[in-house]
């Protein structure tokens, strides 16, 4: 489960103070001299009781004309700061089912029973009320091919609550929650961490009946132009996917090209070998999407 994290500095900070002690340079959350800097910064602005009521009423009062540079909105997400040193500041909303967003959406729109890991490190403390609980599993990403149907070994480890003032470390690729209503209306911050390459580490989608993974999280603009170039362009864009498909460094691009490359062929045998092809790869992910994809092909019996 996510590392339990302890700090009872009792100083106040506000938006601005935090920002500044995590610096310019960022954090390295992979580093316990990084980790303690920022689990310092956190604990100081969640110990500023008002400054986050305070900031929303401001925004409703002004109906959101003053909205400047280091605040935006999203349906559950408010990021409190701009990017610096690879770090910002978020704050997550997390209705209960008595609140009428969470009636009006329902559970998926907040994440509420969809098992998943995440590609990237983050801080996160308990800032109001009960908190959302979370069923943890951890599993091994580096033995994890990453394709859909895998099973990766997923280890059960604990139901626990984010409680207000409890303060944790979700680890990239390690940490697996499917998160679960709280019981009443809640508030998370969290300390974020981005690194420029994270996008082409994949985050899964699970289920945990299985202990399969389902969905890749978080596609790329890469995968998508990819696709586009190959069914809007001509033989260099073929040229170019074939090449893709062979030799790029990230395996999720490598099958998007042969998905693309797939729908522009008509003729079964033909999408079959080009499958074979892909199932020949060298590649453990696009070996398995190959298999399946090859298996989706054979006539019902």
């Amino acid at each position: 489960m996510p590392r339990l994290l302890s700090c009872d500095d009792s100083e106040t900070y506000e938006i601005a103070d935090c920002v500044d002690d995590l610096g310019d340079r960022g954090l390295d959350l992979q580093d316990e001299e990084g980790i303690a800097k920022g689990t310092r910064a956190l604990r100081r602005l969640a110990n500023n009781r008002t400054f986050l009521g305070d900031m929303l009423v401001s925004q409703l009062r002004d109906r959101h004309r003053q909205i400047g540079e280091t605040t935006a909105y999203g349906p559950q997400a408010i990021v409190l700061s701009k990017m610096r040193g690879g770090c910002f500041l978020r704050a997550n909303i997390w209705p209960s089912g008595r609140d009428a967003c969470f009636q009006a959406s329902g559970s998926k729109a907040f994440v509420y029973g969809v098992p998943h890991d995440h590609n990237f490190s983050f801080l996160t403390a308990g800032y109001l009320g009960p908190g959302y609980a979370s069923d943890y599993y951890e599993y091994d990403y580096a033995e994890t091919a990453g394709f859909i149907g895998e099973k990766p070994g997923l280890k059960f480890v604990e139901r626990s609550a984010l409680e207000e003032g409890k303060m944790m470390l979700y680890r990239a690729h390690r940490d697996i929650h499917s998160q679960l209503l709280p019981e009443s209306m809640s508030v998370s911050l969290n300390v974020m961490h981005i690194h420029p390459a994270q996008g082409w580490f994949d985050q899964y989608g699970f289920e945990l009946e299985t202990g399969e993974i389902t969905a890749v999280l978080n596609p790329t603009s890469t995968e998508c132009f990819l696709r586009c170039a190959i069914g809007l362009g001509g033989d260099e864009a073929l040229d170019l996917a074939e090449h893709f498909g062979r030799t790029h460094p990230s395996d999720r691009l490598r099958l998007a090209s042969y998905e693309a490359r797939a729908l522009l062929l008509d003729d079964a045998e033909q999408v079959d070998a080009l499958w074979g092809e892909a199932e020949g790869s060298g590649s453990a992910m696009l070996s398995g999407e190959a298999k399946a994809r090859r298996y989706a092909l054979e006539p019902a019996e």
